[in-house]
């Protein structure tokens, strides 16, 4: 996991062949306009997802990974807590394969995330998005789905 401001993004273009793609795509579209829901980038090697939700109490999160796609997660407006443990540390459930969804359970620990701020989430990082910090509030993300390989 990594966790950084987006003036930053230009450090981890190295990281990945489509990180450069994924935070410039993040710069040319107007975050604030942008329509919710999904937004196709590149074929299936990325996708885009904005979202707009209230964030929710802990006792309300589920946990999750995903194999096939890296998340870069991207807070426009508001903030929220995440989650965060290595996929070691928690019990799997079954992965379903069709959503690249692996569900798990278990404790980890929160981290904080404020406007203006992004999260890169790998096939090892355990969330647990969109939890409220103190009260439930109002947020707006951009998640965009990378393809791993």
């Amino acid at each position: 996991m990594i966790i950084d401001r987006i003036e930053n993004a230009h450090l981890y273009y190295a990281l990945h062949p489509r990180f450069k793609q994924a935070f410039d795509y993040v710069g040319q579209i107007d975050i604030y306009t942008i329509p919710v829901g999904r937004h196709e980038v590149d074929d299936d090697f990325m996708y885009v997802l904005v979202q707009e939700y209230n964030t929710k109490l802990k006792e309300e999160g589920k946990w999750e990974a995903h194999r096939r796609y890296i998340d870069l997660q991207y807070v426009v407006q508001g903030a929220e807590g995440m989650g965060y443990a290595n996929i070691h540390h928690l019990q799997q459930g079954e992965y379903n394969a069709s959503k690249d969804f692996l569900p798990l359970h278990g404790e980890g620990d929160q981290v904080a995330l404020k406007s203006g701020c992004f999260v890169l989430l790998f096939p090892e990082d355990a969330h647990m998005p969109g939890m409220a910090i103190g009260e439930p509030a109002s947020v707006k993300k951009i998640v965009l789905k990378i393809a791993v390989g």
